[in-house]
């Protein structure tokens, strides 16, 4: 089984990075094969709702920027998602929901590729706004008949310079319980 992790953060290295890390290396440590995909070096376009992915064998987006090269590719072999972005003003950053809603369509418009996957949000903040960009990228998993898990608390935590986040014990030992529970999720979806 494959978990495939995202940081939509457009900071390299930064504390949502560090969170995804930190996950898949505990997925790791569960015997699952992990892969990492950063944000922070792709430019990756809004959907233009153009439909013109509708039907297509296999699924694909037409529009072509090369941040968003091998993305349907992931998603398509992974059996887990784990999706972080830091809050910017209330939500998800821009450059994941442009990958999320982009995704969502060509899934959505064809053989629904994410339906019974096993996804889940973690969700980083200087201060505030972690709840709602939570459960703004939850609505994906939901809307796309995936199966969400839960864990010790909401998948947040604190943290605004570089690695400030690893001193939030809470916020990082909720992140490990997620992969564990993300990891006994899928062996009994698997079984």
């Amino acid at each position: 089984m494959k978990v495939l992790g995202i940081s939509g953060s457009p900071r390299s290295g930064g504390n949502t990075e560090l969170l995804i890390q930190t996950a898949l290396k505990e997925l790791e440590s569960e015997g699952l094969e992990t892969e990492f995909i950063s944000l922070a070096d792709r430019e990756i376009r809004p959907c233009d709702g153009c439909a013109a992915c509708v039907g297509m064998n296999p699924p694909a987006c037409v529009q072509d920027d090369p941040g968003f090269e091998g993305i349907i590719d992931a998603f398509r072999e992974a059996d887990g998602i784990l999706v972080g972005s830091p809050v910017y003003f209330g939500s998800a950053t821009p450059q994941t929901m442009a990958l999320l809603d982009r995704v969502g369509y060509v899934s959505y418009r064809n053989d629904k590729f994410l339906r019974h996957k096993v996804g889940a949000a973690i969700v980083v903040a200087r201060r505030a706004g972690q709840n709602f960009t939570f459960a703004q990228l939850n609505y994906f998993f939901l809307i796309n008949e995936m199966f969400v898990p839960g864990s010790t608390y909401w998948n947040i935590a604190i943290g605004k310079e570089k690695g400030e986040v690893a001193s939030d014990e809470e916020g990082m030992q909720t992140v490990k319980n997620l992969a564990g529970n993300m990891a006994f999720l899928l062996r009994k979806l698997h079984a």
